[in-house]
C-alpha cells in the first residue's frame, strides 16, 4: 500500500492501533511469564526468560510491521522469518518451563494463535493453527502436563486473541484506504482539470492551426505564379496565428485567474478531511487579481504547514480588507511555542520574497501553543 507516512491523522490511528495490539500481546505474554516464577530450576528460568524476550521482541516487529504499510516489503518478510524463529526457539527454552504445574508454553502458543490474522491467509492459517496445537500437544506430553487444559488455553485463548487481533486490524486497512481513497481524488481531480484544458485549447487552436496551414501552402504554390496575391494570403495567415495566439493568452489568462474564496474554502475541505475543525471567513468582496494570487500561494503553503508541523485539532482562516490593504490571518493550535515551521524557512521566506514587490508583508509567531500566520499587502482604495 502507498500512504503518506507523514499524514498525521493517520499516525495518530496507527499509533492507537498498534497499542491495542499491544494490550493483546501482552495478555499472552505475562502469562507465560506465571510458569517462569513457579520454575525451582533458575538454569529453566533463565533459558526461558531468553525465550519469552525474543519472542516479545519479534512478536512486536510483526505488530509494528503491520501497521506500517509503508514498511518495505524486504523488511517486512524479515520480521516474519524472525518470528518463526523465535517461536522454534521457545521450544526447548519455554517448553519445559514449570512443567506439569502450569501450562507455560500453551500460552506462548495461544499468542502464537492470535498472531495469525497478521501472517496468514485463512486457509493457510488454519493449518499454522492446527500446527500451533501440535506443538503444543508435543510439548505437553513430553512434559507431563494435562493435554486438555494447555489445548483450551491454546486453542480457545488464543482464537479469541485472534478475533481481537483481526477486528483492529481490519479497522486500521479500511481507515488506510480511505486515506489512500482521497488521495486518489485529487489526484484525479488534477488530472481531469488538465484534461479539461486541454480540450479547451484544442478546441480553440484546431480549426485555427488548419486554416493557417491551408493559407500557408496556397501562398507557396501562389508564390511564383501570383506575388500579390500569395502576399494577401501570407498576410491573412500571419493575421489568423494573431488571433489565435490572443484567444489562448485569454484562456490561459481565464485558467490562472485566482478566486480567493474559492481557495480559502479549497484549503479549508482538506484541513476538514485531515480531522482539523477549520472555519474559513472569505474576504467582503473582490481582491485585485494579483494581491489575490500572491495571497493564494502563502494560504496554501499555510494549509501544507498546518498538516505537517502541527497536531493541529483547529484552524481558522480569515480575509479581511481594511485601511487599504489585504489581510490574511491563519491561525492554528497543536504546537509548541519553539514548534512549528521555522519562520526563516525556505517556504515563508520564499513567499515573503514574492509578497515584497508589492509592498506586502509576512508575519509568523507561535505563543500558547497557537501559532500564527499573518500576510499583509497594500491595495488601492
Amino acid at each position: 500500500m502507498t500512504v503518506d507516512s507523514a499524514d498525521h491523522r493517520l499516525r495518530r490511528a496507527r499509533r492507537v492501533t498498534l497499542l491495542s495490539l499491544a494490550t493483546n500481546v501482552w495478555t499472552t505474554v505475562l502469562l507465560p511469564a506465571v510458569g517462569l516464577a513457579r520454575e525451582p530450576d533458575p538454569v529453566r528460568v533463565t533459558l526461558g526468560v531468553i525465550g519469552l524476550l525474543l519472542f516479545t521482541v519479534a512478536q512486536f516487529g510483526v505488530l509494528h510491521a503491520a501497521v506500517t504499510p509503508w514498511l518495505p516489503a524486504p523488511a517486512r518478510r524479515r520480521r516474519h522469518v524472525a518470528l518463526a524463529v523465535a517461536a522454534l526457539l521457545s521450544l526447548p527454552l519455554l517448553g519445559p518451563v514449570a512443567a506439569g504445574s502450569w501450562p507455560t508454553w500453551a500460552w506462548l502458543g495461544a499468542s502464537l494463535v492470535g498472531m495469525t490474522p497478521l501472517l496468514f491467509r485463512p486457509a493457510v492459517g488454519a493449518v499454522a493453527v492446527t500446527g500451533v496445537l501440535a506443538a503444543c500437544a508435543t510439548v505437553t506430553a513430553l512434559t507431563g502436563g494435562p493435554l486438555p487444559r494447555a489445548l483450551l488455553v491454546t486453542g480457545a485463548v488464543g482464537a479469541g486473541v485472534a478475533a481481537l487481533t483481526w477486528i483492529q486490524v481490519w479497522f486500521w486497512d479500511l481507515l488506510v484506504e480511505a486515506r489512500q481513497g482521497q488521495a486518489a481524488q485529487t489526484r484525479l481531480a488534477g488530472a481531469e482539470e488538465r484534461l479539461r484544458f486541454a480540450r479547451d485549447v484544442h478546441d480553440l487552436l484546431g480549426h485555427d492551426l488548419t486554416v493557417i496551414a491551408l493559407k500557408a501552402e496556397l501562398a507557396e504554390r501562389l508564390a511564383p505564379v501570383d506575388a500579390a496575391r500569395a502576399a494577401r494570403e501570407a498576410a491573412e495567415a500571419r493575421r489568423l496565428a494573431g488571433t489565435a495566439l490572443t484567444r489562448v493568452r485569454a484562456a490561459v489568462h481565464g485558467y490562472r485567474a485566482v478566486d480567493l474564496a474559492e481557495q480559502a474554502a479549497a484549503v479549508g475541505e482538506v484541513l476538514r478531511s485531515s480531522g482539523v475543525r477549520t472555519t474559513v471567513v472569505p474576504p467582503a468582496g473582490e481582491v485585485p487579481q494579483p494581491i489575490a494570487a500572491d495571497l493564494a500561494a502563502v494560504l496554501r503553503e499555510a494549509g501544507t504547514n498546518v498538516l505537517r508541523h502541527s497536531r493541529a485539532g483547529w484552524c481558522r482562516i480569515e480575509i479581511t480588507r481594511e485601511d487599504g490593504a489585504v489581510t490574511l490571518t491563519v491561525r492554528n493550535d497543536g504546537v509548541r511555542d519553539d514548534d512549528g515551521p521555522d519562520r526563516l524557512s525556505g517556504g515563508l521566506r520564499g513567499l515573503a520574497d514574492r509578497l515584497a514587490p508589492a509592498g506586502g508583508r509576512l508575519r509568523a509567531d507561535a505563543a500558547d501553543g497557537v501559532f500564527s500566520l499573518v500576510a499583509t499587502v497594500p491595495v488601492a482604495s
